[in-house]
């Protein structure tokens, strides 16, 4: 057997990983000239965070997600698993209540344990979750991380080419081009994010940060040399535009609230994409007679994508798909 990936964002590198540290012949074809922004993966967050995100999603996305952070630590060497940590201020501490219902795996901090965790969060929150088995990485440095692992493992990847190809006799082409498969899988909509980058030497944070609101919910992801990613808005739009004003204001404004010195962060970066998600905003595989789609991962594309990956290559080499997940045979 030998595999073509068609896309080069996180769903397509880690399958592409997967099937080559099994010793099948893998190439990754990707229309774009490198890594960049026209892929949703340039602007994820990279939160590790399985129970966090049970709040939002479904119990398997814990399940999956722990595998995947699993996955990650074996293969990203930069990751960084000292925890998450969830805050909220004293009139939204329902917010907080309400989470812990929700979910697992966290411990209630009161504001002498938040200090001690964060001291730049001194006395600044009353409660909070700490969730210390999660972890994040920087998205940018990992995509490079899985292509130097996939071409250590005899793979290839080609930039600025379109693949037409299908699957034929020992042949296996695996989509994983987001939005771009929407006539093939025409559940999937557009669910459009921005985010924020900046650089503050006021702030220095340890751990992804999430502060819990009702209206403006957000997090903060610390980078090195005192850069944050801020984000992230959650625009049902399959439209893809520039950031707008809008979602601007309320990202500084959520990371000001967190903390009045990013009121004087530099903005290094803004960007948008708009993330492929099916109506139960869980990914799928699906199988058709030219080629097997990976696709829908919504917000949870560097959490879950491991996961799938590893499903998708126990499916194609053994017949026997994981009965947790949406399979779609039209073979």
């Amino acid at each position: 057997m030998r595999v073509s990936i068609v896309g080069a964002g996180v769903a397509g590198m880690t399958c592409a990983v997967e099937f080559a540290e099994r010793g099948i012949p893998t190439e990754v074809f990707e229309q774009a000239a490198n890594f960049g922004p026209h892929s949703c993966s340039w602007y994820a967050g990279g939160m590790l965070a399985p129970w966090c995100e049970c709040d939002h999603s479904a119990d398997l996305v814990a399940t999956f997600g722990e595998q995947s952070v699993e996955w990650w630590k074996q293969r990203v060497p930069t990751l960084v698993q000292q925890g998450s940590l969830v805050v909220a201020h004293g009139r939204h501490f329902s917010e907080l209540v309400a989470l812990s219902r929700r979910t697992s795996r966290y411990e209630w901090l009161d504001a002498g344990g938040i200090s001690e965790l964060e001291p730049s969060l001194a006395n600044r929150f009353p409660k909070g979750l700490f969730f210390k088995d999660e972890a994040h990485i920087d998205p940018r440095e990992a995509l490079r991380c899985l292509a130097d692992r996939f071409i250590s493992h005899g793979g290839r990847i080609h930039f600025g080419v379109t693949s037409t190809a299908r699957s034929d006799g020992d042949h296996l082409v695996v989509d994983c081009t987001g939005r771009a498969a929407r006539e093939a899988l025409p559940e999937l909509r557009g669910v459009k994010g921005e985010m924020l980058v900046l650089r503050s030497r006021e702030i220095s944070l340890n751990r992804p940060v999430r502060l819990l609101d009702p209206r403006v919910p957000a997090y903060i992801v610390p980078r090195p040399n005192g850069v944050f990613m801020v984000g992230a808005t959650m625009i049902e739009s399959d439209e893809l535009s520039r950031v707008t004003a809008r979602s601007v204001l309320e990202l500084l404004s959520a990371a000001c609230s967190l903390h009045p010195a990013f009121a004087e962060a530099e903005i290094l970066e803004m960007g948008s994409q708009v993330r492929p998600a099916f109506p139960d905003n869980m990914p799928r595989i699906a199988w058709r007679s030219d080629r097997i789609y990976i696709n829908g991962f919504f917000r949870h594309g560097f959490l879950l994508a491991p996961a799938f990956a590893q499903m998708a290559a126990d499916a194609v080499l053994t017949g026997e798909p994981c009965a947790q997940v949406a399979y779609e045979n039209h073979a």
